[in-house]
């Protein structure tokens, strides 16, 4: 079931915009022919293969690769030493920045491993049997060293340090040591003390989570060629082909002139293709071999060496009058960034607190290295974390007010005027919204049976905007071409053709999208953080405006009229010059047949920073039951409703929001990283990660709330990040209605489930 609740009458009559045409990438997929990045086969190419650190932390004593080399068929072997030695540097790209030094040591360790399945060699073969031989012949000797995984052992003073030259920033006094805290941020409101002196209630709580991973099911893949003239081509499967250029430009020392990226179709990638892993090493192989070179991760390589997103350690303290209002709250946010600076507190910290006004608060978060693979984005990266602790509070607090979970959250819901916890003032938002359909949906008022449980949360996503690039070209035959820069995830391509197909007035059919390598558009930001509709989707808008006001001046010159005198309605020029013949028309085969006579090709690019991205709200229930002897968790039922703003292509929305949901429950019941004492990831498969399938998951339905996003020419706000914050906490308050034991540790796997019964029972 899926219900839109239009809230707003911003935007026209729409003919395309919100409706759902067939995908134009449907046919390729469904049959097997989109090329994926392990798809694409140049001549001569060599099979690169990546030999990985066994250890969680170990100095790199000495790599002796003579007799990889030698091996018949090698044809290239690249160590640390085969790459330049970055200063620090910081780069702008979707969710956070990046410090390209750091990004560098991740594609391949220099002086240190910092986890198991760092990169420390790679090799390049004429076959994958020889590269693996290859692998096994080069000696590397380690000095291990004592290695730290948990986010709070990470911060204790006794910690093994991982990086000498990290002081924590963010203090008011330099410390006097290097540790393994990077960062400490902090927002603040109010007065913190005088708002818990106001209470009446309190709630506390600990919270603990682990790290996940994106779970994409294709793996990293790329083909890299390095001509003789220095020119390079690197085919990926990436969420961004700018990113790849530069960081691939950045890490090899290389000019981004010299690099061309082009997209292949992706297969999964939530934040987890946001960066580099294999391209630079493949270039460096394909430079030293003269031959392209592929890699494609195994799915061991994908675990063991890509980002997933931070576990981590969380303390909430909420204050509240007995009529519910908030007075205050405390959260500390201790998240796991791996090997390297930059986990996402940062974003989970400006969205912990956003769905509620409070008067006062502080917010403290901390970005803590550890052994383990650096993180990457994940959907909203750091905010579904941060919700499952304060929504699991909010909900120990409605029980302790014995306040409905919606009432409470209605009660102190931010509105349209009020600043937001992070900065910003709020303006059409639809959070009370979708709090009102939830309570309204029929799941909300259904009965409950033994040993089942109903759990509400609520959840935000700033989204972003950014730079993008489209073009849009008109064909000979009236039909149009829309070229983007963004890798479609999520079902770009179809709103791209579609807002396209608006503005010209013309079926969706007779618009072709297109995503162009880094050479045959210009600059775009990668996909991510729910930023292509609204971003890159302006672009579209603005450039296919430019094409009608192109087309209105042709038609004026044909008819000899005023430009002022054309008008265009349903794909034609209609004249309105009372001096001609008033209603004479071209259509826009017509006026394209006539192009050459007219001044040539039709066409139009906008570049663009663009901004006024809206916010996302989004307030899911669940329904589950447990088996009380084996502790399994069934979800029975799932609702979520989502301020989408406007949904171009509804399918797609609610396909998106499906998703997050999917994920949101594996990262509640199941999924989690496991180390053993050495450090070494334990389940990196998906045998062993249990991911949900479809036979885990009730039919998930969606209530499509639209409050239009007036700085989108169709009212749209991303929709990716918002369907993943609030099923953990969703899940969790329902698992606790169900069992009437609060459990703070996710996933909330059976054994432990299991133990809490046995706890309760005495």
């Amino acid at each position: 079931m899926t219900d839109v609740l239009d809230r707003a009458d911003a935007t026209p009559r729409l003919k395309v915009v919100g409706t759902r045409p067939i995908r134009p990438d449907g046919a390729d997929k469904v049959t097997g022919r989109a090329q994926f990045g392990a798809d694409l086969t140049m001549p001569g190419q060599l099979v690169g293969k990546i030999l990985r650190s066994p250890h969680a932390h170990a100095r790199i004593v000495s790599i002796d690769a003579k007799k990889a080399r030698a091996l018949p068929g090698v044809k290239a072997v690249v160590t640390g030493a085969d790459f330049p030695n970055l200063a620090d540097e910081f780069h702008e790209g979707g969710e956070a920045a990046s410090n390209l030094r750091d990004l560098a040591m991740n594609v391949m360790a220099r002086d240190k491993a910092l986890y198991d399945g760092h990169a420390v060699a790679a090799v390049a073969a004429i076959s994958t049997a020889v590269a693996d031989e290859a692998l096994a012949l080069i000696k590397v000797v380690y000095e291990v060293l004592p290695h730290v995984i948990e986010v709070e052992a990470a911060m204790a003073s006794d910690a093994p340090v991982l990086h000498p030259t990290m002081f924590t920033e963010g203090l008011d006094e330099r410390p006097a040591l290097p540790s393994n805290i990077a960062k400490r941020n902090r927002i603040a409101r109010g007065d913190l003390d005088a708002g818990f002196a106001a209470a009446d209630v309190v709630i506390e709580g600990r919270y603990v989570t682990q790290a996940v991973h994106q779970g994409y099911i294709e793996p990293h893949a790329c083909v890299a060629s390095w001509a003789a003239d220095g020119q390079c081509n690197v085919w990926s499967s990436s969420q961004g082909q700018f990113m790849v250029r530069t960081y691939c430009a950045k890490v090899l020392g290389l000019e981004i002139s010299n690099i061309r990226v082009t997209p292949a179709e992706i297969g999964g990638g939530f934040g987890g293709k946001t960066t580099v892993y294999l391209e630079p090493l493949a270039l460096a192989l394909s430079r030293e071999s003269g031959h392209p070179v592929k890699m494609v991760m195994s799915r061991d390589d994908v675990f063991r060496a890509t980002g997933p997103t931070s576990g981590s350690v969380m303390y909430v303290k909420l204050g509240a009058k007995k009529d519910g209002t908030l007075t205050a709250a405390d959260v500390e946010l201790k998240y796991q960034a791996g090997a390297f600076a930059g986990s996402p507190v940062g974003a989970g910290s400006m969205t912990a607190l956003a769905c509620y006004d409070i008067a006062n608060f502080v917010i403290t978060g901390w970005d803590v290295v550890s052994n383990c693979p650096k993180v990457a984005a994940y959907r909203a990266p750091g905010a579904p974390i941060a919700a499952f602790a304060v929504e699991s509070a909010m909900d120990d607090l409605a029980r302790k007010l014995d306040i409905d979970p919606i009432a409470l959250r209605e009660q102190n819901g931010v509105k349209n005027g009020v600043k937001a916890s992070y900065g910003p003032t709020f303006a059409n938002i639809g959070y009370l919204e979708t709090l009102a359909a939830i309570k309204t949906c029929p799941q909300y008022s259904m009965p409950l049976g033994p040993n089942q449980g109903r759990g509400v949360a609520a959840g935000f996503w700033f989204n972003v905007g950014g730079e993008s690039t489209a073009a849009v070209h008109i064909n000979e035959d009236g039909s149009a071409v829309v070229v983007t820069g963004n890798p479609d995830i999520g079902g770009s391509r179809a709103s791209m053709a579609m807002m396209a197909a608006e503005v010209l007035g013309v079926p969706v059919e007779q618009v072709r999208p297109m995503v162009a390598d880094t050479a045959s558009i210009g600059f775009s930001m990668l996909t991510g953080g729910s930023r292509t509709t609204f971003a890159t989707g302006m672009a579209v808008v603005q450039a296919a405006e430019k094409v009608v006001a192109e087309l209105r001046r042709r038609a004026a010159v044909i008819w000899d009229v005023a430009v002022d005198q054309v008008v265009w309605a349903d794909g034609v020029a209609v004249c309105r010059d009372p001096a001609k013949a008033t209603g004479k028309t071209l259509t826009l085969e017509g006026l394209a047949g006539q192009s050459g006579r007219t001044g040539g090709p039709i066409s139009a690019q906008v570049s663009l920073n663009a901004q006024g991205a809206g916010p996302g709200f989004g307030v899911h229930v669940c329904d589950v039951e447990i088996d009380p002897e084996t502790g399994h968790v069934t979800v029975l039922r799932y609702t979520a409703a989502q301020d989408v703003g406007k949904a171009i292509h509804p399918s797609y929305v609610e396909g998106q929001i499906q998703g997050g949901v999917a994920q949101g429950v594996g990262w509640a019941l199941n999924e989690e990283y496991i180390f053993d004492r050495e450090g070494r990831m334990e389940n990196a498969g998906f045998l062993d990660y249990r991911v949900p399938v479809a036979s885990d998951l009730p039919m998930i339905d969606a209530i499509l709330v639209e409050v239009a996003n007036p700085r989108h020419p169709f009212g749209a706000k991303g929709v990716g990040e918002v369907p993943i914050v609030p099923p953990l906490a969703a899940v969790a308050n329902a698992v606790r209605s169900a069992i009437g034991v609060r459990m703070t540790e996710l996933p909330l796997s059976p054994p432990k489930i299991r133990a809490a019964l046995d706890a309760k029972a005495g």
